[in-house]
Order: structure tokens, then C-alpha cells, then sequence
């Protein structure tokens, strides 16, 4: 491991920053393994001040996994795979403004995303981030048996999550993409790389349980969603131009805070491809 790699958590149970590297450098094997184990170890990593234009931006990502492109907007130009998540100054809505999981209602959700910070507000614009281990280990042992084999069904049009992207998709729709995605997953996923178990359901993408009516799931997926977001499971990152966050969707939510009406927030995101959960 280098040692110049300094891992710094900033939360009791999510999120650390990762100071003394040079990400626009020549980053090693060795570093890159330091930085996946912290990465791991806290489901989301943060860094700061890193200068890294599109295509280096791009290269450091994929030391990590295949990128794959969003399905519902086109990327930047020559960058199909880095879209712009962005915020204008007249718009009410944020992109994804609502805790969830990146696109869990694919057969495959990505394993992965990472963000860059181009322009941020003079404050405001923070991301929450939430450890679904922990959603998960807290419950009680009656929950847990209630909760092992079932199925959450995933869809791309709840109304909530539409509305947060209706702005980007209004001027940058891929062509190819469809009016619904679907995705059924497990509730308690394990996570492939730890071994440790998550709860994995969110209430932007989450609609019901598979063999039950909506209405006999929304009591238990409230629940859900409320208990996961407990403030103790969390952690809050203020952001900076040069900022970067890589969070692992497979144990982590998030949710951009939307407190900065009338200024610019833009970003650019990849996504890192995933298996399908179990």
C-alpha cells in the first residue's frame, strides 16, 4: 500500500476522504488496490481538488470495473459515457433528488458511480449517503425472517424519480430509450465482494413485493425506506469544483440535497458495471 495514501473517515458508520494522491498522475496498481480496499470498507470515498478533464476523469474510473452508459440520457460530447448531472439556475428540480440506489430497477444495476464536481453553488448542493449494511443488521430478528425471499420490484417511472429527471431527459433523451425499465431484486442482497448482507430497496425506485399487492408492501417499504436513512447510518459531503465521489450501489443510497435554487450545480458521472444481485 502506498504510503501516501491518507483514508480519513468523516462519519461513525459511512464515508471516508482519501487525501495525498494525485489522481491526474500516474496512479499504480498498489494505490488503486489501497483506494478500492477504502472504498469497500466504506461503501462511499470522497476526494478533493483533483484536476481531471473528461478523459482522465474517464481512465481512472475504469480501474475500477467496464463502464456502461445511463439509459435515459445521452453523455457529454465525445463521452457517451459521462452524462452531465446538472442543476440550471430556473430549475426547481435536482437530478435524482430523492434517496435510491443508481437505476435498481435493471436486470444488472451498476456496481458503481462515480462524480466529478465542475460547478457548484456558493452552498448548498450536499449529497447524503447511507449505509445499507447497517439498514440491514439493525433490524430485528423477526424482520430479517420476514424480509429473507422476498422480491422487490424496481420500476424507472415511479412519479417521484421521473420528476427529478424530466428537465435532462427533456433536452438530452437518448433515442433508444424506453418508457419503463423493470428489475426484480432481492430485499437482502449480498454483497459479492464482502460477503456481507444489505438491505437493498429504495423509495424512488421500489414500487412492491413480488407476489403481493402495492398495498399490502407500502407498510413494510416505508418502514424500510425511513429505518435506512436513520441519521446514525449516514454521512454528509459538501462539495467542491475538482470534488470526486465513488460510491459502491451496492451496499450505499444517496440523495442530493436540493437547497440551492438559483444557482448552477453541474457534474459528471459514470457508472461502473454490475452483476445481478442475490
Amino acid at each position: 500500500m502506498s504510503n501516501a495514501i491518507d483514508v480519513r473517515p468523516i462519519a461513525g458508520n459511512i464515508g471516508a476522504e482519501i487525501h495525498g494522491i494525485d489522481l491526474s498522475g500516474d496512479v499504480g496498481e498498489r494505490d488503486i488496490a489501497a483506494i478500492r480496499k477504502a472504498w469497500l470498507d466504506h461503501c462511499v470515498i470522497f476526494f478533493r481538488n483533483q484536476v481531471l478533464p473528461p478523459a482522465q476523469f474517464l481512465a481512472f474510473a475504469k480501474k475500477f470495473g467496464d463502464v456502461v452508459e445511463y439509459p435515459f440520457i445521452k453523455g457529454i460530447e465525445g463521452f457517451p459515457e459521462i452524462i452531465p448531472v446538472v442543476k440550471l439556475e430556473h430549475e426547481k428540480s435536482n437530478f435524482g433528488g430523492v434517496w435510491h440506489s443508481d437505476t435498481s430497477y435493471l436486470e444488472k444495476p451498476p456496481m458503481a458511480t462515480m462524480l466529478i464536481a465542475r460547478e457548484v453553488p456558493p452552498f448548498g448542493g450536499d449529497t447524503l449517503f447511507a449505509n445499507g449494511y447497517m439498514a440491514y443488521e439493525t433490524l430485528s430478528d423477526g424482520m430479517k425472517r420476514l424480509l429473507d425471499g422476498l422480491i422487490a420490484v424496481n420500476t424507472s417511472a415511479m412519479a417521484d424519480v421521473s420528476k427529478t429527471r424530466e428537465d435532462r431527459v427533456k433536452d438530452m433523451k437518448r433515442d433508444d430509450a424506453r418508457q419503463e425499465y423493470v428489475g426484480e431484486h432481492p430485499v437482502v442482497r449480498t454483497h459479492p465482494e464482502t460477503g456481507r448482507k444489505a438491505l437493498y430497496l429504495n423509495v424512488a425506485h421500489t414500487s412492491h413485493f413480488r407476489d403481493m399487492t402495492p398495498e399490502e408492501s407500502r407498510p413494510i417499504i416505508n418502514f424500510l425506506v425511513q429505518h435506512q436513512t436513520k441519521p446514525e447510518f449516514t454521512c454528509r459531503f459538501a462539495w467542491g469544483v475538482g470534488s470526486i465521489a465513488f460510491w459502491d450501489n451496492r451496499c450505499a443510497l444517496h440523495n442530493p440535497v436540493n437547497d440551492y435554487h438559483g444557482y448552477k450545480r453541474a457534474m459528471h458521472r459514470v457508472t461502473l458495471a454490475g452483476d445481478k444481485p442475490h
